[in-house]
């Protein structure tokens, strides 16, 4: 793929105008660079590794050396939000869930080493052992290994038609199994779990949640926002059925049944888990780095050895803003972390210090988050459930410390300054949605 250098949003750098090669011919040009030459890689290949390659390529980092990116999957960089709605669906090819067209990684100089996993990282000699059997040498590294999925240990969990949901490859697996009329069990009812119910049951499927909290969403929204999902779920057809613990599944063959602690059983003609993720530590850990839910870096996403780095779903960084440190799993922390993280690389300072803020799309529904609850003392409702149109406010005092709002882009655009800030605000007309955002500040 071609194009204006403006079309991938970057200004090419004099090195990266002069070389123009496939990753076939990548191993033989670099072979004539200077010894001087640094080399800089990424480990891991998902939303933080691409911002990373993009953010040293642009004029604000000015990297000239060499990329090289190493993925375990066979895939580029690609966003992983569309797999549970749009591409899960089929309304979305492959090629637009990249996060950058191929086209980028050639014409910007990135070597990617696909299909590939690092083995080992050795600090003192800086070689990473890859299991291919080579080995690479570097002068900065970056862990961008993300997450991956938290896996459940059952009697029959390993049947046919049991998946869990994180790749490319586990979506076109699911496929194979969806027909219309389908019993599709979902076990676990966070965001994921209800994204694929919203598809699937739009799609002619027979869906039925298991969650074993007393409400979905339980661990990140207030009880009165989780209910309200909860209807709009069973308007639709889905079955919602909370407090329940998966004990097992079973079939012949493949699995058919889906067996409950509480003796209930629910039939299946597929399984999708979706009870969490878990952070990719362990090549850090056992390179002798801090990790502490998650590879442990500063506000520059540096490590305490200075030529290590981490950024997105892996790393465990300190929040000025919120007075803690966090590990989140969006991608906007994978890509605002990832650009922080770039210029720390070359010598540049920027503290990471925002809001955290993420995204849900369910039916016509955008499910909008900035900020994190659970230390709030009282929740205000502004606008209607009824109309599909609202926000909830999670407060300490008068103080907003986050907000889900529910198709409100305004009240979501206006809490970002007001978290942040941590502006006092009038109760009375923050509950009013007549009252303009701007002048609900007391």
């Amino acid at each position: 793929m071609t194009g204006d250098a403006k079309d991938f949003g970057l200004e090419i750098l004099p090195q990266a105008r002069k070389t123009h090669y496939n990753n076939n011919q990548q191993h033989k040009k670099h072979q004539e660079m200077t010894e001087m030459t640094e080399t800089y890689v990424i480990l891991g290949a998902g939303h933080a590794a691409g911002q990373v390659a993009q953010s040293l390529r642009s004029s604000a980092c000015g990297f000239t050396g060499r990329i090289i990116m190493i993925g375990e999957e066979p895939y580029l960089p690609y966003q992983r939000p569309p797999l549970s709605k749009k591409f899960l669906a089929g309304e979305m090819d492959l090629e637009r869930v990249y996060f950058k067209p191929p086209g980028f990684y050639e014409k910007f100089n990135v070597e990617t080493k696909l299909n590939c996993r690092a083995t080992g990282v050795e600090r003192k000699t800086k070689q990473i052992t890859l299991s291919d059997g080579s080995s690479i040498t570097y002068d900065k590294l970056i862990f961008t290994t993300g997450s991956r999925v938290r896996t459940i240990a059952a009697p029959g969990v390993e049947l046919p038609g049991i998946f869990y949901l994180r790749t490319v490859d586990d979506v076109e697996a699911i496929r194979a199994y969806l027909k219309p009329d389908s019993k599709l069990v979902v076990v676990g009812g966070g965001y994921i779990g209800l994204e694929v119910a919203a598809v699937m049951v739009s799609r002619g499927l027979d869906v039925t949640v298991v969650e074993m909290a007393p409400t979905v969403l339980a661990r990140v929204v207030d009880k009165q926002v989780a209910e309200y999902f909860a209807g709009v779920h069973r308007k639709a057809g889905v079955k919602i059925e909370n407090g329940v613990a998966v004990q097992g599944f079973a079939g012949n063959g493949k699995v058919e049944k889906v067996l409950c602690a509480d003796g209930r059983e629910f039939p299946a003609d597929v399984v999708i888990i979706g009870v969490g993720i878990v952070p990719n530590v362990e090549l850090a850990q056992a390179a002798g780095l801090a990790c502490d839910n998650g590879i442990v870096v500063d506000e520059f996403g540096r490590t305490q050895d200075p030529d290590i780095f981490a950024a997105g779903d892996c790393a465990n960084h300190p929040n000025r803003l919120l007075g803690r440190r966090l590990r989140l799993e969006s991608v906007h922390n994978a890509l605002e972390q990832g650009k922080t993280a770039a210029l720390a690389m070359c010598g540049k300072l920027v503290e990471y210090a925002q809001i955290p803020w993420f995204w849900s799309d369910q039916y016509d529904l955008k499910l909008q988050i900035v900020g994190m609850s659970g230390t709030h003392d009282k929740v205000i409702i502004r606008g209607s459930m009824e109309n599909h149109k609202f926000a909830a406010f999670y407060l300490q005092g008068n103080v907003i410390i986050a907000v889900d709002a529910v198709n409100s882009p305004h009240e979501f655009m206006a809490s970002k300054a007001l978290v942040a800030n941590k502006t006092p605000v009038d109760l009375v007309k923050l509950a009013n949605p007549e009252v303009p955002m701007n002048a609900v500040a007391s």
